[in-house]
């Protein structure tokens, strides 16, 4: 599957707002986004540029598949899949994307940033409900428990993030997280309000309305 392998900070500089793509150094003052809040490139700090409706539409699906790490293909059936679903369509896209076994693992703050989730995934330190489960793609479901498998936990990395739970922000409403044991669960399904992302749906969906 194709990769981006760019400077994730280009991205955020490119959306205009920070996507949060590398964890806790977005926190700090090596943020680029901070330090340099425009475009990249030679033209980035041009002036007096009135983005056109289509653009807007635009950077809104991308700053989407940027923040949830999905490739443009994957991101359309998504998309689509929203659309067939009953509800409203931007809404239940973003519900869908927010399902996802890495963002989950990011909410949890079993990783510093959704890239790092992904990975930890892939790499099958993951169990669900006890099975291992390396795709990040995963859709949860409620009452699914999603925790470290036990022969990762003697990652000197697993426990260092493991060990930086306490000091974990309040996780999202429909999950719940045991910092002891460092147990995940599933309480509800997201709804949109639990969704704490920069992203105005509704441009999407026009995009792809066009």
């Amino acid at each position: 599957m194709a990769k981006y392998n760019d400077s994730k900070c280009r991205l955020c500089r490119r959306e205009g707002s920070k996507l949060m793509l590398k964890g806790d150094r977005c926190h700090t003052e090596k943020c680029a986004f901070d330090r340099r809040p425009y475009a990249p490139g030679q033209h980035g700090q041009a002036r007096g540029r009135k983005p056109t409706e289509y653009g807007i539409q635009l950077r809104e699906k991308q700053k989407a598949r940027r923040i949830y790490g999905v490739m443009e293909v994957q991101f359309r059936r998504y998309y689509d899949k929203a659309r067939r679903k009953r509800g409203v369509t931007g809404e239940t896209l973003l519900i869908l994307l927010e399902r996802r076994l890495d963002n989950v693992v990011y909410q949890l703050g079993f990783a510093t940033s959704r890239a790092e989730a992904r990975q930890l995934v892939s790499h099958g330190h993951f169990t669900v409900n006890g099975r291992k489960v390396d795709i990040p793609s995963y859709s949860v479901r409620i009452g699914e428990r999603i925790e470290f498998k036990e022969s990762s936990r003697r990652s000197p990395r697993v426990k260092y993030l493991i060990g930086s739970l306490g000091g974990k922000a309040v996780v999202p409403a429909w999950l719940s997280l045991d910092a002891n044991t460092a147990v995940g669960t599933v309480i509800a399904l997201p709804a949109r309000e639990d969704i704490q992302v920069p992203i105005q749906e509704r441009f999407i969906v026009e995009k792809y309305s066009r």
